[in-house]
């Protein structure tokens, strides 16, 4: 389940939340409207040029240039972290108590470096964020049904000890595969020590949503889609 909000969808558990501002963008969502909300026109704004990778960045003040990533970090309010897509996976994590947020950028390069794990990691070692204590949503990507990819993305995947179970075999197509970006991630996440009961996923396939971004639908046509989180300075 999930609520839309203007032109972004939020998820209901992560919203009770009166620290805690995030959205997971539809294709209505643009640049020009992040002044016309009240909770989010406050906020400063910081987004990466993302290149599929493992990199993290920790933002302590807005950066002067555009720095390159697939995953943004702060223990800062009044911070917004923007991570965009077009099929790939937005996870945005939060310590419960306010430590720590992140937004983290999940096509299957990241997945295969497994980039959300190592963020958990650096939040843990550097804000003191334990992983029974985060809280993770999980915006719309590919579906599996909708994701086939080839027989060299399925070997790096074992190569890497990654879960096999996030893979079935074409019923027609030999070599070819349909690959579960979403459980992938899911699963990294547990390995890690994230309670189940604390991820909440916005189940939407990005490839059949009408009003979501596919890059594998619309080719050249695909825009992104914005997805973010921040902390509201106390008091707020």
């Amino acid at each position: 389940m999930s609520s839309l909000r203007g032109g972004y969808r939020v998820v209901p558990q992560l919203e009770n939340i009166s620290w805690l501002v995030h959205g997971f963008g539809t294709k209505h969502w643009r640049e020009t409207d992040w002044n016309r909300d009240p909770h989010l026109g406050r906020f400063r704004r910081v987004h990466l040029r993302q290149v599929h990778s493992d990199i993290i960045v920790f933002i302590k003040r807005i950066p002067s240039r555009l720095l390159s990533g697939d995953a943004l970090i702060t223990g800062f309010s009044g911070i917004l972290l923007i991570i965009k897509t077009a099929d790939c996976l937005p996870v945005i994590l939060a310590e419960r108590e306010g430590k720590a947020v992140a937004a983290v950028h999940c096509g299957w390069r990241g997945t295969r470096k497994r980039v959300l794990q190592k963020v958990l990691y650096a939040m843990q070692k550097n804000s003191g964020c334990r992983p029974k204590d985060m809280l993770a949503g999980m915006g719309p990507c590919i579906a599996r049904e909708c994701y086939e990819v080839g027989k060299s993305v399925y070997s790096d995947f074992a190569r890497r000890g990654l879960h096999e179970r996030v893979f079935q075999e074409h019923p027609s197509r030999e070599g070819r595969y349909f690959l579960d970006i979403r459980e992938a991630n899911h699963a990294q996440m547990t390995e890690c020590g994230v309670l189940p009961e604390n991820i909440f996923s916005l189940n939407l396939c990005t490839h059949c949503e009408d009003d979501l971004w596919s890059y594998r639908r619309d080719r050249k046509s695909a825009g992104r889609l914005m997805n973010f989180v921040g902390m509201l300075p106390p008091g707020r």
